[in-house]
């Protein structure tokens, strides 16, 4: 045993000597300059102790770290001095770093790898970034970014990657480093490991980055995914920046990925169910129903009864009584209004509504509210070339025919005897419920004149009137009340030597005349005078006064009387009749 003692005392001086030889002849091969390793064995305010495995510890001002080590910590230094007048080594960690920093520069930029730096200031072109080692280098704006730079202070204090473009130039240092292309590689990586990894459905975050008119794009880590404006919600979104704010960090889910195209679909409705789904568990038709306004176009208003059910309500169905011609008469967006569901189709996600159906219909009664010959006071409220409305009351309007607006006057048009919002008395004349039609008459208000006139004169009667019109066919007279009548051309000569044309000439407006009438027709509100069958009836009457007063004088004979023909023809009287008055 004791041998075996000595022998391993021995062994073990054997070893300590190698050992001993060895670290002298390491330490002889240390030269000033040298990198070496060294680790922390003692930290203090001040200063940091390392074992540099030289017979005494280096020391470093702790300033020179950017954080407090930790004893064991693994440090490397550059030997200044192997032993100084009081025979201490001296080492310097901040020129190791610069050595290390260079080697490590030169390495990037030869493998083409990124370098860390904190973008520090602008300058002209671009930016000042601090690489480290009080090392600098310029970054051009053009290459800052993957997008375009609005605001080049959003970069300022950022600690970023980037490639090393340039090292020297001109044989002195002039560094040129490239953000935009690192940044480039680090979204296609992403974009490609979102594209093998992600499943439809899966629910990531993304910030919103742009709007366009159909939706907003949604960066997802420097590539975008499309949020479109209908995956904004299920109800009714006209414009997504009512929807979603520009910045805003949102869920969203993943509805569709194009690997090939490098497009991304996101939705938010798809969070929550189709409401349509649920549809005919809570609506039925004639079902009434509250909704708001989303939408007015010109054939009618979109309303929202629900987050993503939406009917239309058309505008022939706005009102039982008034014609809307525009939608925004009676409605305006965001309006809170009731209606009646008339139909729908899940399929296609359609639903018509009413609004008029929520009220009665005034029409059904509308027969024994204005029965015919009912007397009314009302105002007219649009005229037209055929006659004029009537507002009977809201929403129900009555129509007077020009040609029920007076028994004698032809109207060219009822503007020349009437005017918007003028008051009139008119009578109800027919009433049409089924086709909403109501026919109102002024000139129904009193006796037909015609009538009055076709029962006091029959043709061959004698009338007395004045020229109300002179035209190239004929004369139109106006007679006791009101009637007017035409006397053809043909029927003015008052002798066969006069001809139409001429007699016509004889007069105007105003001359006052004697006729007879030849025609009547009530109905059409026709006369036919003739001043020429009136000195025919003048020539009768004579005849036969001449015979009544030759019964009663024999000795007046007919020769008498054709003597005195002969004498009137002879002084100017070519009728040949003696003037009755």
């Amino acid at each position: 045993m004791a041998q075996m003692e000595v022998g391993s005392d021995t062994n073990s001086g054997d070893i300590q000597s190698q050992l001993q030889e060895e670290y002298l002849k390491s330490l002889e091969q240390l030269e000033e300059g040298q990198l070496i390793d060294g680790h922390v064995i003692q930290v203090t305010p001040d200063q940091v102790f390392i074992d540099v495995g030289y017979k005494s510890e280096g020391k470093i001002p702790l300033s020179e770290f950017s954080e407090i080590p930790q004893i064991g910590d693994p440090v490397s230094v550059i030997l200044v001095s192997k032993e100084n007048k009081h025979g201490e080594v001296i080492v310097s960690k901040q020129k190791a770093d610069v050595k290390l920093f260079w080697k490590n520069l030169r390495q990037a930029f030869q493998d083409h790898t990124p370098v860390e730096g904190v973008v520090e200031k602008q300058v002209k072109g671009g930016f000042d970034v601090n690489l480290g080692a009080q090392v600098r280098a310029f970054l051009p704006i053009s290459q800052s970014d993957a997008q375009k730079v609005d605001k080049p202070e959003k970069l300022l204090g950022l600690k970023t990657n980037m490639y090393v473009e340039r090292l020297y130039s001109d044989g002195k240092v002039n560094i040129v480093v490239n953000r935009r292309k690192w940044l480039e590689e680090e979204i296609s990586r992403k974009q490609k490991e979102f594209f093998e990894n992600t499943p439809l459905g899966t629910e990531t975050v993304g910030i919103v980055k742009t709007f366009t008119s159909f939706g907003a794009f949604v960066d997802l880590g420097g590539f975008d995914g499309l949020l479109h404006i209908n995956d904004m919600s299920w109800g009714h979104v006209t414009r997504p920046k009512d929807f979603v704010k520009k910045g805003q960090e949102i869920k969203v889910k993943v509805i569709r990925i194009d690997p090939e195209e490098k497009r991304i679909n996101l939705s938010l409705k798809h969070f929550t169910d189709d409401p349509w789904v649920h549809f005919e568990e809570k609506y039925h038709v004639n079902q009434v129903v509250k909704g708001r306004v989303t939408k007015l176009t010109d054939f009618g208003a979109f309303i929202e009864l629900e987050e993503g059910i939406e009917g239309l309500a058309h505008i022939s169905e706005f009102s039982w009584v008034r014609k809307v011609q525009k939608p925004g008469e009676l409605l305006a967006i965001g309006d809170e209004v009731e209606c009646m569901i008339l139909g729908y189709h899940l399929q296609t996600g359609r639903v018509s509504l009413g609004l008029k159906q929520v009220s009665a219909n005034p029409w059904t009664s509308i027969s024994e509210k204005y029965q015919e010959g009912t007397r009314l006071t009302r105002k007219v409220v649009k005229l037209t070339n055929a006659g004029a409305f009537i507002e009977l009351e809201e929403g129900i309007d009555g129509f007077l025919h020009g040609d029920d607006i007076s028994w004698t006057k032809k109207l060219k048009h009822p503007g020349s005897e009437l005017s918007v919002g003028q008051e009139i008395e008119v009578m109800v004349i027919n009433v049409d419920s089924d086709n909403h039609n109501i026919r109102l008459g002024i000139k129904q208000l009193t006796e037909d004149p015609w009538r009055n006139f076709a029962s006091a004169y029959k043709p061959g009667s004698q009338v007395e009137g004045e020229v109300s019109s002179v035209t190239d066919f004929g004369v139109f007279v106006r007679v006791p009340g009101g009637i007017e009548g035409l006397i053809h051309k043909t029927n003015l000569p008052e002798n066969r030597d006069e001809s139409p044309d001429d007699a016509i000439k004889r007069y105007k407006p105003g001359d006052k005349i004697k006729a007879v009438v030849l025609e009547l027709q009530p109905d059409k509100q026709k006369a036919a005078f003739s001043i020429r069958d009136y000195q025919k009836k003048v020539q009768r009457d004579e005849i036969s006064r001449y015979m009544a007063e030759e019964e009663s004088d024999d000795s007046f004979t007919l020769g008498d009387m054709v003597k005195s023909k002969k004498d009137d023809s002879v002084s100017g009287n070519p009728t040949g009749v003696i003037d009755a008055g």
